[in-house]
């Protein structure tokens, strides 16, 4: 019998591992020169006059970027439920309030009409997700910005790299945009994510807070000459910083990220060619962007044939997912809200008919024509569309 295909592996070479191998053998374990250096390339990678924050997770990303933007007790920023619960979990840390908002159908990122009905005068931040690598609209969102004169803060953990019509995702105008580097995402340093911004203050705060609300890294103080051992706590900060080994797998990382997505572009393209027909609704992009495809996601005709489907994929050796469970249905999240189902009709629905299927850079052709001959045998047959 074949070895189980996993849901997701990251795409990890000899490259990468002598990367990391220099970089402890330099004696920088933690945030150090290559920290620094990945950073810049980041930046560079997005456009001119962006400053990037190299951090410990995209959650880690999410909550400095909240917190320099002064998001704190008594405001409230609107999310989308259909998101992990980090997105709306920083708010909380801050002693602010997630104010859950319903996704669009074809995309399942953000309604911002629906949006539009909850802004009150509390409300400080809009936190959109660009799901599954798919962009938000940017014309639709800074308008929405614009109007609500709300700040913008990006969850692009499923979105590098990508872009819209308009802007590179993490390249626009937003008070800051978070990308992660969890071991499952589009690429890897095992943890890790990055805050990119325009505003020198924010990217300034973020490198305080990161690091315990010290007013310099701890790269710039164990290389600097006179006094390095002097240096000022300026507020309660935390433990986010990202070391310089994940840093050296993030440079080459860096360097293949487009490769990579291009793969995973090209099994998107031989999914939705192969799926055609089998009454499965398939993902879309627009047309004039640039998807990630860190998930490819289909939905089936209801709740019973999706998990069906799920079942048969699974005893053919094939690992799925689903993204995800909205908040609105979580218990913390819906007592905290008094939610209930009818309060978001497109994510109720949609929950209950969506696989996330392997889509990764390092599959094989092989493996690919393994899940698609897999969601042939199981959705047109074991689990029919009707």
């Amino acid at each position: 019998m074949e070895q189980p295909l996993p849901f997701a592996l990251p795409d990890v070479g000899d490259a990468e591992i002598e990367a990391v191998t220099n970089a402890i053998r330099s004696g920088w374990v933690s945030t150090g020169p290559l920290t620094r250096q990945f950073e810049e390339k980041f930046a560079e990678a997005l456009g001119n006059g962006l400053e990037a924050v190299a951090v410990s997770s995209a959650t880690a990303g999410l909550h400095l970027a909240l917190e320099a933007i002064g998001v704190g007790p008594g405001d409230e920023v609107l999310v989308p439920t259909w998101t992990f619960t980090a997105t709306a979990e920083v708010v909380r840390y801050l002693g602010a309030e997630p104010v859950l908002i319903d996704v669009e159908h074809e995309s399942l990122n953000v309604d911002l009409d629906q949006a539009a009905q909850r802004v009150s005068d509390r409300t400080k931040a809009i936190m959109p997700v660009h799901f599954a690598g798919r962009p938000v609209d940017y014309r639709k969102l800074a308008d929405f910005a614009a109007t609500n004169g709300l700040e913008v803060v990006e969850d692009a953990a499923h979105a590098f790299p990508a872009s819209s019509a308009t802007d590179r995702v993490g390249g626009g105008d937003s008070a800051a945009t978070v990308f992660s580097f969890y071991a499952t995402k589009t690429m890897t340093t095992g943890e890790g994510g990055m805050l990119v911004t325009r505003r020198p203050e924010v990217a300034r705060r973020a490198r305080t807070m990161r690091l315990h609300g010290i007013s310099r890294d701890a790269f710039d103080r164990y290389r600097s000459t006179g006094s390095p051992w002097r240096y000022e706590v300026v507020a309660p900060g935390y433990k986010y910083n990202l070391t310089d080994p994940a840093s050296a797998m993030g440079l080459v990382q860096l360097r293949r990220a487009e490769s990579m997505r291009l793969r995973r572009e090209s099994i998107s393209a031989r999914y939705t060619e192969a799926f055609t027909g089998l009454g499965l609704e398939l993902p879309t992009e627009q047309a004039d962007g640039k998807h990630a495809w860190h998930l490819y996601v289909v939905r089936c005709a209801d709740e019973a044939t999706r998990d069906c489907f799920i079942s048969g994929l699974s005893a053919r050796g094939v690992g799925t997912s689903v993204h995800f469970i909205p908040l609105h249905l979580q218990p913390y999240w819906r007592e905290r809200g008094g939610y209930t189902p009818d309060d978001f009709l497109v994510a109720s629905r949609e929950f209950g008919r969506v696989v996330s299927l392997p889509i990764f850079s390092a599959m094989t052709d092989g493996q690919v024509e393994r899940v698609i001959q897999a969601v042939q045998e199981v959705h047109g047959g074991l689990c029919p569309s009707e």
